[in-house]
């Protein structure tokens, strides 16, 4: 027999077999152990969260306070209700509470769905010669493809609590325009997205399954708001930005009786109910026997991230941990590498609160990358403190690194990854190759955010060798930078 390493050991099934024997005596029964390695590691429904992890109660340096885009005071959360459920506005600004409990009613919807399984990657770690072990968070296996529905969900639910009948939102590559269509139709909610128009054209399919759970779907910037407007008659060819697409459903849903607007990321509330994610990872790590040593998501405004991240992070902030957190962003669009810690506008038109955050300004133009949900120019209010207290970094991919990691991926461990979880993916190779060069056994955990089966187009054109990287010079941040607030 083989020598069998002992990682590779996860399970041992058991079966008892009759041998032939002398009829004069009695048949004898025999144990033979065979050893199998685990590739999924599964939950429970009875075993999914009941609580959401509030990673403000823990920080010793809280975020500092969003400001009255008019009177520049820090906001209370009365002053958010007329854009948000109310429940969301108190989660918003709760820095004391550690834990929040879910609604049984949205926990009725997350078993739909949930718990999602925790993956080792071991065709990825032979196929890169690591030493490495590799884990990834599936989120792509919940039936509108990423982890965006998590919070979509509560945010309806709370819309519908209070006696809202509309929401409004926008969107970049459409996964949190379908996650919001659907979670509003369970909700019995009329949902209106604006989806930014490059990638409203790149990914066709996403606006289809918006208008199937029975949204509108606009491409932002439009003429149908005073926002999208303005920002035409300024540039009549204007692609479209997330935080063009902002402006326009924060004005819809300011301007439209009983209608409340949700957010898919960047706002505190958003990235907690996202944390599911790292709760569940937390229950299935400690069934495969390692820790992470290191913890990677795509970076656009910080859901995903601080959904797989914040709940391991307590531990560093508790209990001494010292696991590495690394944020994925596009090199096209580099605001934790590269940005600048200022307040500013979460959106074009200067419509949302201040945000103390790492930004390359609102006014922004991104290149039009297919990563279409990094195409964001600021980082949230938690992630952007934890940068500045050392608790974790960012790394910038090109774009071409980030296809060819999916394409890796996809033909190594069978799943076609959304653009953006590209870049968490080609953030674990990096690391993986150090993990070769050194011989370190690090533990990797990634979030793989989504799946890219409606990004085929994106795919095709890089096979095609029809896509190219993109830079941001010097002189451009400097220059978006000079119209953001001096405060």
């Amino acid at each position: 027999m083989g020598y069998i390493p002992a990682d590779s050991i996860s399970k041992i099934y058991y079966f008892r077999v009759k041998l032939s024997a002398p009829s004069r005596r009695l048949p004898k029964i025999y144990t033979i152990t065979i050893m199998s390695r685990q590739k999924k590691y599964l939950l429970q429904e009875d075993q999914i969260p009941t609580q959401w992890y509030n990673i403000q109660a823990d920080m010793v340096n809280k975020p500092m306070p969003m400001l009255h885009p008019a009177t520049r005071e820090p906001m209370k959360a009365e002053d958010l209700y007329p854009i948000f459920p109310e429940e969301c506005c108190r989660q918003e600004l709760n820095t004391t509470d550690r834990w929040i409990d879910i609604p049984e009613e949205v926990l009725e919807k997350y078993k739909f769905y949930r718990a999602t399984p925790l993956v080792r990657a071991y065709e990825l770690e032979k196929a890169l010669g690591t030493p490495a072990r590799i884990y990834f968070k599936n989120e792509s296996t919940n039936p509108q493809g990423s982890h965006k529905i998590n919070s979509a969900l509560p945010q309806c639910y709370y819309a519908k609590q209070e006696g809202t009948t509309n929401v409004t939102t926008e969107t970049g590559a459409g996964q949190w325009g379908a996650a919001l269509s659907y979670a509003a139709s369970v909700f019995g909610l009329d949902a209106a997205v604006y989806q930014v128009k490059i990638t409203l054209q790149q990914k066709p399919y996403r606006s289809i399954l918006m208008r199937t759970f029975g949204a509108a779907v606009e491409g932002s910037p439009s003429m149908s708001t005073r926002a999208g407007k303005n920002i035409l008659t300024v540039n009549p060819n204007h692609s479209g930005s997330l935080g063009t697409a902002i402006s326009e459903a924060v004005e819809l849903a300011t301007t439209t009786p009983n209608c409340k607007y949700t957010l898919g990321s960047v706002l505190n509330h958003v990235t907690l109910h996202q944390t599911v994610i790292g709760l569940e990872a937390e229950k299935q790590m400690e069934m495969t026997g390692d820790y992470p040593d290191i913890v990677i998501a795509c970076f656009g405004g910080g859901s995903n991230f601080g959904g797989i991240a914040f709940p391991f992070m307590r531990h560093n902030i508790l209990d001494g941990k010292k696991t590495e957190f690394i944020a994925a962003e596009p090199a096209s669009c580099p605001k934790l590498t590269r940005g600048e810690f200022r307040y500013d506008f979460g959106d074009e038109a200067g419509y949302t609160p201040l945000l103390p955050m790492f930004t390359l300004g609102h006014n922004f133009r991104p290149a039009n990358i297919h990563a279409g949900g990094l195409r964001y120019h600021g980082a949230g209010t938690i992630v952007s403190q934890l940068i500045k207290d050392g608790l974790m970094h960012g790394v910038d991919i090109p774009q071409l690194e980030s296809f060819e990691a999916g394409v890796l991926f996809a033909r190594t461990e069978g799943i076609i990854p959304a653009p953006e979880s590209c870049h968490a993916i080609a953030a674990t190779i990096r690391e993986a190759k150090k993990c070769k060069e050194t011989g370190e056994e690090k533990v990797i955990l990634f979030n793989l955010s989504g799946h890219g089966l409606i990004d085929m187009p994106s795919y095709n054109q890089y096979i095609n060798g029809d896509l190219q990287n993109f830079e941001i010079t010097d002189e451009e941040i400097k220059a978006n930078l000079s119209e953001v607030p001096e405060i």
